[in-house]
């Protein structure tokens, strides 16, 4: 289940319908977060928290996004003239009462995936292998599950997107080989040998992640997996 961008005031503008659509979009996201499953649905939801926070404390973004009813026509421009459903009429009214109740209850939820997150970043490690070039935008994730001996290969590379406000970075991985660690094939080994075969990159930074759990992997390690190199290299470069 899904909910729109401005799902709390579409259709039928009644407390106890909304609060039904809410409770059961909660309720799948939290059935995923059992399952330790966090994504997509962690980003969903706290893309749907952070709407709900800006709908309530902007008056301005609440007037101009509230529906319209037309009041008549402009003789002159033949354009229709509205007024504003305001503040103080009995639908606002319902309006304000789901949206302060969808906060608290997603407040609740994202604090649950935020703590599934926190304890799987609290046991996924990062580390560099070999020598370290001076660039680390670009190169290579040895990703290894659980004390497997199957190492996943990924290229990965930053960008960094500039906002008048604020400077963000995104990682992009991409799956390129399978290689096996074990005591003759070393990390140090398997980064030789990426570099000899694969040849993409000359001289690349590579980092070795293991995950010593049992956990989704599309769902849950490769995008804790990359949210936390990203942190890596930044505090690396700063």
């Amino acid at each position: 289940m899904t909910l729109s961008e401005t799902w709390f005031m579409e259709g039928y503008i009644d407390f106890e319908l909304q609060r039904y659509r809410l409770l059961a979009y909660l309720q799948e996201v939290r059935n995923h977060f059992r399952q330790t499953r966090l994504y997509p649905q962690l980003a969903d939801i706290v893309a749907h928290y952070n709407n709900l926070i800006a709908f309530r404390n902007s008056k301005h973004t609440l007037q101009n996004a509230f529906p319209k009813t037309a009041s008549g026509i402009d003789p002159e421009k033949l354009q229709l003239m509205y007024d504003r459903l305001l503040a103080d009429t009995d639908v606002m009214q319902e309006l304000e009462e789901i949206t302060a109740f969808a906060a608290a209850q997603m407040k609740g939820t994202i604090d649950e995936g935020a703590g599934i997150y926190d304890l799987v970043e609290k046991k996924v490690n990062i580390e560099p292998v070999g020598i370290m070039p001076l660039y680390k935008n670009e190169g290579y994730v040895l990703l290894r599950m659980n004390d497997q001996t199957e190492v996943n290969v990924y290229t990965y590379t930053v960008s960094i997107f500039e906002q008048p406000d604020a400077r963000y970075r995104g990682l992009r991985m991409q799956y390129v080989d399978k290689r096996t660690k074990n005591l003759a094939n070393t990390w140090e080994q398997i980064k030789l040998d990426i570099v000899r075969d694969i040849r993409i990159l000359p001289n690349p930074a590579v980092y070795r992640v293991e995950v010593p759990l049992a956990l989704p992997f599309q769902e849950t390690v490769l995008p804790v997996t990359r949210r936390m190199l990203i942190k890596y290299i930044a505090n690396e470069a700063a």
